[in-house]
């Protein structure tokens, strides 16, 4: 098992590149909208800016926490502590239990990031993108972020969970929402039964909506299940009339680089109520 963590270590940036690269090449030859046809510039500068975005928000976290995160994943293997490590499970079960709680913790946080004011300035900066496709996955405020991860710390400790868990979680986390939030479609027989197990892209895009009770539903990253289970699932008949982004930022100067690290100061919810 620790032979397939670190292999994983080692492979997750190019499978998440190919795969990001693959689903890059799918938007352009059957786009699900049509953001931007006839418009490869304006793409090229959208699909930049979300990704030099993203790249700072998992790059400085990763530093100031990866180090904190390997020392407690540590201390609680070496020491039988945590929920996980008292259950004395197998290696295969105590990923599986791993995943299973990593997941339900990001549908929470990703629910408390819509219900808390403050939270919700940083999200929104994910929710201003008017034009979603696959760099959106990226889209993510480096506060949200390192919010996130601070949480992360208690986390591991008392449920026990190992570093190579945690990057197994990310990197099928990261495929997975890297294609929901692909502007694609799967056809509506593939994409309801693909969201027996997953999240789907018909799925997310009802999330994006400008609809706030659209916005706040479907928390979930990876598996659908919570939706289900926690009343907070929802579709659109016809996905095609939905519209992205927030009333309030639609500003061409809320979508520059310095305008997205701006709006978590910016006055106003950032949503339509009806």
């Amino acid at each position: 098992m620790d032979t397939f963590f670190l292999y994983l270590s080692q492979a997750r940036t190019p499978v998440t590149m190919i795969w990001l690269v693959a689903l890059l090449v799918w938007e352009s030859t059957t786009p699900f909208f049509d953001f931007f046809r006839h418009c490869g510039k304006e793409r090229l500068a959208h699909g930049v800016k979300n990704l030099l975005v993203g790249a700072a928000s998992a790059i400085l976290p990763a530093l100031g926490f990866i180090s904190l995160l390997a020392a407690i994943s540590a201390w609680t293997e070496g020491r039988g502590f945590g929920l996980l490590n008292v259950l004395t499970l197998g290696p295969v079960t105590h990923a599986v239990g791993a995943l299973l709680i990593l997941d339900v913790f990001t549908y929470f946080w990703h629910r408390a990031n819509h219900r808390m004011p403050f939270l919700w300035r940083f999200h929104r900066v994910h929710h201003a993108d008017f034009k979603m496709d696959v760099t959106s996955a990226n889209r993510f405020h480096v506060g949200e972020i390192v919010m996130s991860s601070m949480l992360r710390v208690p986390l591991l400790w008392l449920t026990g969970i190992r570093l190579g868990e945690l990057a197994l979680f990310e990197t099928v986390m990261l495929l997975v929402v890297q294609f929901h939030h692909a502007n694609i479609g799967v056809g509506p027989r593939l994409d309801q039964w693909l969201r027996l197990f997953i999240v789907t892209p018909a799925m997310h895009k009802v999330h994006h909506s400008r609809l706030q009770p659209e916005t706040d539903s479907n928390f979930t990253a990876l598996l659908s299940v919570w939706d289900r289970l926690f009343r907070s699932f929802r579709l659109r008949d016809d996905p095609r009339t939905i519209e992205f982004g927030l009333d309030e930022f639609a500003a061409p100067e809320h979508h520059t680089l310095r305008g997205l690290y701006l709006i978590p100061l910016m006055k106003g919810r950032g949503r339509r109520r009806s």
